[in-house]
């Protein structure tokens, strides 16, 4: 509070130190509103995303088929409804990540086919495997169920997941151990060509350019990493693009000889 300039009487004194005091009640009144309010917003705004989470959820949940339902037979194997609901919730998630809506018209036209797409694929990848000789081990597949349960805090967790899931411990097991097939598959058979140094280069100089032309247009550039720093990053993300190329390749080479039926 400012010094009094002037000989003041006490009382006039007491007044103005009383009134100094209501002052700041009021201020502290009015801070203690402001954050009231602004917690009322946030409570607002959270109800608001959960609501509209909701109401998302329930158009997804509506592109899901009869689980018991067969969506396509691939060389004599029935693919279940199951499996179709479990691909679609990827497919769903991936067009989310990208900012599109997977329920408007024509994205959920090309969710469906995506994910029949990629069931079939993967059906024809498999029964190479099988076909080639792959097998998963006992000991492979409770591996790998242990690394399963490591991301879980609990069993009681676990076993929730589980629940969640529609599964049981052993269709778990049984579909660890397609994953071990399928991956001994993909790294011994699946040959894809090395990453270049020009091809990381190439990719790098996309980057940057695709960054300058962001900052053009009014958004902030953020500083450009050195090519030595993110050379191993770049070269990984090229390895998978590869390897996805040349699995897609492979999956319409068996296409060509496979009796493939959708029914969905």
């Amino acid at each position: 509070m400012k010094k009094l300039m002037y000989t003041l009487l006490i009382g006039v004194i007491a007044a103005a130190l009383t009134a100094c005091g209501s002052n700041d009640d009021a201020k502290q009144s009015k801070s203690d509103d402001q954050k009231t309010a602004q917690t009322e917003k946030q409570k607002e705004a959270q109800e608001k995303q959960e609501k509209q989470a909701k109401e998302m959820q329930k158009k997804l949940d509506k592109q899901k088929v009869d689980e018991k339902k067969t969506v396509a037979v691939v060389n004599g194997k029935k693919v279940s409804g199951e499996e179709y609901n479990a691909a679609l919730a990827t497919s769903q998630n991936q067009y989310q990540q990208m900012g599109q809506d997977p329920t408007s018209k024509e994205a959920a036209k090309q969710v469906k086919q995506q994910t029949l797409d990629n069931l079939v694929g993967q059906t024809l990848l498999l029964q190479e495997a099988e076909n080639k000789g792959y097998k998963a081990t006992d000991e492979e597949v409770n591996k790998k169920l242990k690394e399963t349960k490591k991301q879980f805090k609990t069993d009681k967790q676990f076993k929730s997941a589980l629940k969640d899931a529609g599964l049981t411990q052993s269709q778990l097991k049984s579909e660890l151990a397609d994953s071990i097939k399928y991956q001994q598959y993909v790294d011994k058979d699946i040959q894809t060509p090395e990453v270049t140094d020009k091809e990381i280069q190439d990719y790098y100089d996309q980057f940057a350019k695709q960054s300058q032309s962001q900052a053009s247009g009014g958004k902030e550039q953020s500083q450009m990493p050195k090519l030595e720093d993110v050379k191993p990053q770049i070269k990984q993300q090229l390895e998978q693009q590869k390897k996805q190329e040349a699995l897609e390749k492979k999956v319409e080479e068996l296409k060509k000889n496979a009796k493939v039926e959708v029914k969905l």
